[in-house]
């Protein structure tokens, strides 16, 4: 027998889409569907693989020309190469065409797929992470570093403790107070988290650099009851983190990054 939640759950769940309430019953299921269980390890795995293979493979110097010879954009030298070679009937030719053009076609759509993809993967292993961070700030005593509600006085807090300086702001006015900072810690280097308010809600707001190699990051999402919404601007990642709203992070990132 085939679980029905193996395709209707199991991939939003995996990609970390699903809401708290629908993640917990996912999460109760999964303690008793080996099915589900495999699938899940297996999906996780291709992910892996993903973010370590390089899929690209470079198409061979004939068929590039046929391609450019076919689409007209090709030297004249090698215009004149495939002139001799042209079919003497016009059916040979369009059955020549397809195949190429119509793998010419799967092999960007692959190209285009890829990245996508991988990006969403990215994403949701380093908010699952993120997410840790944040539930472990909840803990008393680590909120934060330095505790104001001045920008003035937690951006230069952060100033010889980083290689970089996170932009600070103070949006009280906008229902998102400024509460401090602190220091924290996503694939072993050093990263920036300023905490906001919402209501009685805390956000964390993680900022670190863009290294060079390493994929772009962009995604929204919840797990174990927790929102996440990551962004990429100029050469710096973001990531906020809360159990508040996902309509309140994404009204907190406009107001980051109009």
């Amino acid at each position: 027998m085939t679980c029905d939640l193996t395709q209707t759950t199991l991939h939003g769940y995996s990609d970390g889409e699903l809401d708290a309430v629908r993640a917990a019953e996912f999460e109760h299921h999964l303690e008793q569907c080996s099915e589900c269980r495999i699938l899940l390890a297996e999906t996780r795995a291709l992910g892996s693989r993903l973010r370590q293979n390089d899929l690209y493979q470079r198409s061979s110097d004939e068929f590039r020309q046929r391609l450019e010879k076919q689409l007209g954009l090709a030297r004249p030298e090698v215009q004149a190469q495939f002139q001799s070679q042209r079919p003497t009937r016009t059916g040979s030719l369009r059955w020549l065409l397809v195949p190429a053009f119509a793998l010419a076609t799967v092999a960007i759509i692959a190209v285009i797929a890829r990245f996508p993809v991988q990006q969403r993967v990215v994403a949701s292993a380093t908010a699952s992470e993120l997410i840790d961070a944040h539930v472990r700030s909840l803990q008393p005593g680590h909120l934060t570093d330095v505790l104001s509600t001045d920008q003035h006085t937690v951006k230069p807090w952060f100033d010889g403790k980083l290689d970089f300086i996170p932009p600070v702001s103070d949006f009280t006015a906008q229902g998102f107070p400024l509460v401090g900072g602190r220091l924290d810690v996503l694939n072993e280097h050093s990263v920036a988290a300023l905490v906001y308010g919402r209501r009685k809600h805390m956000i964390n707001l993680f900022v670190w650099p863009a290294r060079q190699g390493e994929a772009s990051v962009y995604g929204w999402g919840s797990r174990e009851g927790y929102n996440w919404g990551m962004w990429q601007a100029g050469d710096m990642n973001f990531c906020l983190v809360s159990d508040a709203g996902q309509a309140d992070l994404r009204q907190l990132q406009q107001l980051i990054h109009p």
